[in-house]
């Protein structure tokens, strides 16, 4: 798919995604909309636990998603966060686990992340927000 990424329709699923968060003691929703190479989209929200570690984050969710029903390929995610019960005012960037996780499986040089300031989309490479990354080779 080479069509150029449609931000806003993205960031729309990451936030309708949102709506299904868990966060009972972060009181943060986040939701994450992922983007195949295909063109199709798998949503994902956080999901608190009261041990923390086991705690998920949107975009490794929506990622667990595509990859367990075969996708291999993405070119973008999507991620709106706010505290729950308020719309999303601030850029919401992926965590440092998600990042490296998600170089794992995207182009680091390709892959758009996109988030929303100022009420518009925004976006940039993951190798902007994840240089010199952690490159395990077999």
């Amino acid at each position: 798919m080479d069509k150029k990424i449609d931000g806003k329709k993205l960031l729309s699923e990451a936030k309708e995604a949102r709506k299904n968060g868990y966060a009972p003691f972060s009181s943060f929703t986040v939701g994450a909309a992922l983007l195949t190479k295909d063109g199709k989209i798998y949503r994902g929200c956080n999901i608190e636990s009261s041990v923390m570690s086991p705690s998920l984050c949107a975009e490794r969710v929506a990622l667990a998603k595509a990859i367990s029903e075969g996708e291999k390929e993405f070119t973008a995610i999507a991620i709106a966060g706010a505290p729950s019960g308020e719309d999303p005012k601030d850029p919401c960037y992926p965590c440092g686990v998600c990042r490296q996780v998600l170089s794992e499986h995207a182009d680091l040089n390709t892959f758009q992340i996109i988030t929303e300031e100022n009420g518009k989309p925004v976006s940039c490479t993951l190798s902007d927000l994840l240089p010199k990354a952690f490159i395990f080779q077999t």
